[in-house]
């Protein structure tokens, strides 16, 4: 692992981890990918906008009342800034909350709501040149989804070995080129592979169809199946703080490398 002091990040971005399939790391991978940051000293803010809480979750203390939540935000109005809280070796975090599932219902769909976030997280006002901010996103698109994806500047899109999610990489690629006429711009992604098994043939299959499809676009980097990664959530850690030299913290290490040193970041 390369060493975490050498690490000068490019520039602060908005980073929505988005797929709108459902199991395939999104919310592992905003927590580890932020938690590596940190580790280069990287100040990180955590944005919670799926209704399942399970990033939340994970921090032990986050599941509060929905008055501390980001449903607040939307709701009453209060702003991002009130609804931080600290985690420890990760960065900051907006908790979520159960209520999120009302928002579609209450606000609509008009332009006023999907731009929501991205208005809150600039009234953050110069602490936004200062964090990088990742948006752990929910398994179907929505108005919470285009929210994280209008305030994006750029999306990673987990994609877990197997041909079904092949499929969902399609679909995630045809909602964005949907998007792109009313963004006015094409958003940056890349597309990371993860639970990939390197004992079955099927993960490297998956590997060379995903990269002749997005090229360039796919991470070099891949998520190991790996024990620790999944055991760390029950345990409210990131995967450097519950193993640190396990293949998971490897790996997540690698593609913080990887994304720093290619700009993502």
């Amino acid at each position: 692992m390369k060493n975490p002091g050498l690490y000068i990040l490019a520039g602060m971005a908005r980073i929505a981890v988005f797929n709108q399939k459902g199991g395939v790391g999104k919310t592992t991978t905003a927590l580890n990918l932020a938690a590596a940051l940190s580790r280069r000293e990287a100040r990180v803010l955590l944005v919670d906008l799926d209704p399942q809480a399970h990033l939340s979750a994970v921090h032990g203390q986050a599941l509060g009342t929905v008055a501390d939540s980001i449903f607040s935000f939307y709701q009453d109005r209060r702003s991002l800034s009130e609804l931080e809280i600290e985690w420890r070796g990760v960065g900051r975090l907006i908790p979520a909350h159960a209520e999120l599932i009302k928002v579609d219902s209450i606000f609509g769909k008009g332009p006023t709501i999907l731009n929501r976030l991205n208005q809150g997280l600039n009234e953050l006002g110069t602490d936004r040149e200062e964090r990088e901010v990742m948006i752990d996103c929910c398994p179907f698109l929505g108005v919470l989804s285009l929210n994280a994806v209008f305030a994006a500047d750029r999306l990673l899109v987990p994609i877990s070995s197997d041909f079904l999610a092949l499929r969902g990489a399609l679909q995630v690629e045809r909602t964005l080129q949907a998007l792109e006429p009313v963004l006015k711009r094409r958003v940056e992604r890349r597309y990371l592979l993860t639970r990939f098994d390197r004992r079955r043939n099927m993960s490297f299959e998956i590997q060379k169809r995903l990269t002749e499809q997005f090229g360039d676009e796919v991470c070099e980097t891949v998520i190991s199946e790996n024990v620790a990664v999944a055991e760390a959530p029950a345990c409210n850690l990131d995967i450097f703080s519950h193993a640190k030299t396990s293949r998971g913290a490897q790996d997540y290490a690698a593609l913080a490398d990887e994304l720093v040193e290619k700009g993502f970041f």
